[in-house]
């Protein structure tokens, strides 16, 4: 039986109900009262998977049941994501302050029963007892994100499905979707094929850091249908999960450049012979800021409002050279037109042009930290990616952040110093960094921390050529990101990391039965390593800007 002070994350109060437990077998059944729906239909899939018990459904005032309820008094009290789970020798009351909250709860019950209880299938001999508890909990953050890059290394659709899952189980509740780059173009756009027909492959990948000198000499690519966006998005809010899309503009765009070459500047070179790009790194070929282009985004962006239901919509803005501006013709007239203070402002231009444009449509612009560049649009929320100062500088001034500095939870920076890492890149973000990173600055005042919607672990691909170096670099860090988004923590160097290095004895036989191939403690695994393969270690303290 798995102690209660194994919990991830850790909930907010747990109160200990007595000796011995509840067990659950052939005879406890299963009932589900108003707003219970989706909870109830994915603990019977998961834990009847996982213990072959049939948990057939069953009265409220049974005795031997498994209990789901949502009460807005427990909302009124915990919020709507949070809820309270009893445990007696009569059987378990969840009650969550709203669906989501009751989900939540149904991950917490997963927890106390064991290890196993995170399997497909049964193993022989398995009990599945409860401890007599009371646990109280609710959430710090309504934003508990996790950006995957999808653009630079494919995750096929059953790829992100899974990690919706694992999502899930760390109550994490927003994916942000990298879907288009340089180097991929990865959903499809009824109204502009060539996005997916050419800009979805490109000829070759580098393996490594772009100063590696290895090629993988083969096509790579792939995109998802609408239908596979829509399958995606409905699993997704069965785990009341968001999916927020980032179609990235007017930077980062030489995929959709490749395929529609009138949307470069075509005044300063020939855009008709650009490919989707097979290196690392920023492109400089960007977006022309002509009518055409915002014609051809305001479509693309229509086909996505169909497929996204969330109220944001993630536009980039980031990593924008403005080099062939300065050089364009056309884009220094339009600077002129618009009687802006030059390309900064141009840029402003084009993302509150956007901003505008999804608010009319009843959405909300969300973007990179540059799109505080030359002004920031009305209505946008900022992803604070360059350290703390682009969240500080936008809540101040009244704008909504996620924060997500790349010194603290870029999980695609290195775990350790060792020579094994595998191609690593930025400065050291050990397991116990993570747990001591702190989302809201302490330079903000109480009511600029409202601002602080929440926070987001991002994985950028460029190095993580499949399933297992994605796993390897977001796991176990990710369980104690999840931690710092969701329990009531103590300031960062009170944190005790010793505690929950106790606690992740137990989750890493979980990440076991879920299949993850996390680093373990002691370092890579021979499969895990990949010596020669260049990457870009920085040395030193990671700043904590």
């Amino acid at each position: 039986m798995t102690s209660q002070t194994d919990l991830i994350p850790e909930p907010g109060r747990v109160t200990v109900q007595g000796p011995g437990s509840f067990e659950l077998g052939p005879a406890t059944r299963l009932a589900a009262g108003e707003g219970a729906e989706r909870a109830e239909r994915l603990l019977r899939a998961t834990l009847g998977a996982a213990t072959g018990l049939p948990l057939a459904p069953g009265r409220a005032d049974e005795e031997d049941l498994v209990r789901l309820s949502v009460d807005a008094a427990v909302g009124e009290d915990l919020g709507e994501e949070g809820y309270r789970l009893t445990v007696t020798p009569r059987g378990v009351d969840l009650v969550g302050g709203g669906p989501a909250g009751l989900f939540w709860g149904t991950q917490t019950l997963r927890q106390l029963l064991g290890p196993d209880a995170f399997r497909r299938a049964p193993l022989p001999d398995r009990r599945w007892r409860l401890p007599l508890i009371e646990v109280r909990d609710r959430p710090r953050f309504r934003w508990r994100g996790l950006m995957l890059d999808v653009a630079r290394h494919f995750t096929p659709k059953d790829g992100v499905l899974r990690h919706l899952d694992l999502m899930a189980a760390h109550k994490l509740n927003v994916l942000h979707l990298h879907l288009t780059d340089d180097q991929g173009w990865r959903v499809e756009i009824k109204r502009h094929p060539r996005l997916t027909e050419v800009g979805s492959w490109r000829s070759r990948t580098k393996f490594g850091h772009r100063a590696s000198p290895l090629w993988e000499e083969k096509p790579h690519g792939g995109h998802y249908t609408q239908d596979d966006i829509r399958e995606i998005v409905a699993y997704a809010a069965e785990r009341h999960i968001r999916v927020v899309p980032e179609i990235d503009v007017p930077g980062h765009s030489q995929a959709a450049i490749a395929a529609y070459p009138e949307l470069g500047n075509t005044d300063v070179i020939d855009t008709t012979s650009l490919t989707v790009w097979d290196n690392w790194g920023i492109s400089s070929n960007v977006l022309a800021p002509t009518d055409n282009t915002l014609r051809f985004y305001e479509g693309v962006f229509t086909e996505l409002l169909d497929l996204f239901p969330d109220e944001f919509v993630h536009i980039g803005g980031d990593e924008c050279p403005k080099d062939q501006w300065r050089a364009s013709p056309a884009a220094q007239a339009r600077i002129e037109e618009l009687g802006l203070a030059g390309e900064d402002a141009l840029q402003s231009w084009f993302i509150g042009h956007f901003d505008k444009w999804l608010s009319a449509r009843g959405r909300r612009l969300i973007g990179w930290d540059e799109i505080l560049e030359g002004g920031l649009a009305p209505g946008a929320t900022v992803s604070s990616w360059r350290g703390y100062a682009g969240g500080i500088a936008a809540a101040r001034a009244g704008h909504d952040v996620v924060m997500c500095p790349e010194q603290q939870v870029y999980l695609d920076h290195r775990q350790d110093g060792g020579e094994d890492e595998p191609v690593p890149i930025g400065y050291v973000r050990t397991l116990e960094d993570v747990y001591r990173f702190e989302p809201v600055p302490p330079a903000l005042t109480e009511a600029e921390a409202r601002h602080v919607l929440g926070t987001q672990a991002n994985v950028w691909t460029e190095v993580m050529e499949d399933q297992a170096r994605v796993d390897y670099q977001v796991f176990p860090r990710l369980a104690a990101f999840a931690e710092v988004a969701w329990s009531a923590l103590l300031d960062p160097a009170e944190r005790d990391f010793a505690g929950f290095e106790e606690r992740m004895a137990a989750h890493y036989r979980r990440l076991d039965a879920l299949g993850v191939g996390y680093r373990p403690p002691a370092g890579p695994l021979p499969w895990q390593r990949r010596p020669g393969v260049l990457g870009r270690p920085l040395e030193g303290p990671s700043p904590n800007r």
